[in-house]
């Protein structure tokens, strides 16, 4: 009896070479799921960081397009001088692509207890893959004033503005849009094109007061 109740307690064990496989087996098992972890770690935060780059994209996009919205046939002073256009864009020399400056309205000075109207100069330009707008408290200022800067969008590779104007004497499938606009009157339609490294090209179209008055 004794020998008996031995060898079944001894065909019970495992081998070396079994403990060996499964420890092969088990080591596989946790490299795999701690690189699938990893994968899922790194996946995540990059949809983070997508999204927060989205977030700021759509937060300037729509600056953008409330400035535009609000834009008004007002011209403005130019080192004192004054200056009929009420709205400029296109290549600009202080700007790494094009860039425009108009005055909007909208600028909310409650009873105007703030010692500045409700109209607001303003422009956007790209500098150092970043559009910036650039504003003032006062739609004519003093010569040699140099505007506030605000950066609005991050990781832009281009910055282009077109201008749609409305030509009578055109049949309406001709018209087209310019690529650059001064004038006494605003054009009918503005459009943005931005170009990101996350995002591609991103084209937005707006019609202006002048547009919406015709």
């Amino acid at each position: 009896m004794r020998r008996r109740s031995c060898n079944v307690f001894r065909s019970r064990g495992f081998t070396l070479l079994e403990i060996l496989i499964a420890m092969s087996i088990f080591s596989l098992i946790g490299i795999a799921s701690t690189a699938l972890l990893s994968s899922v770690i790194d996946s995540n935060s990059l949809s983070d960081e997508r999204f927060a780059q989205l977030e700021k994209l759509q937060r300037g996009m729509l600056i953008i397009e409330r400035d535009l919205l609000q834009a008004i046939a007002r011209p403005i002073r130019v080192d004192g001088d004054i200056n009929e256009n009420v709205m400029s864009g296109g290549v600009t020399s202080g700007s790494d692509a094009d860039g425009i400056g108009f005055v909007r309205s909208g600028w909310h000075n409650p009873q105007f207890m703030l010692p500045r109207s409700n109209m607001q100069y303003v422009a956007y330009r790209l500098k150092d893959d970043t559009v910036e707008r650039l504003y003032g408290n006062y739609v004519d200022n003093v010569i040699g004033f140099e505007p506030k800067v605000r950066t609005l969008i991050e990781g832009v590779e281009d910055f282009q503005v077109e201008f749609f104007v409305k030509d009578s004497g055109a049949p309406e499938d001709e018209r087209d849009w310019n690529e650059s606009y001064q004038g006494t009157v605003l054009p009918r339609a503005v459009a943005i094109i931005i170009t990101t490294e996350a995002f591609g090209e991103i084209r937005r179209e707006f019609i202006t007061s002048g547009g919406q008055s015709e």
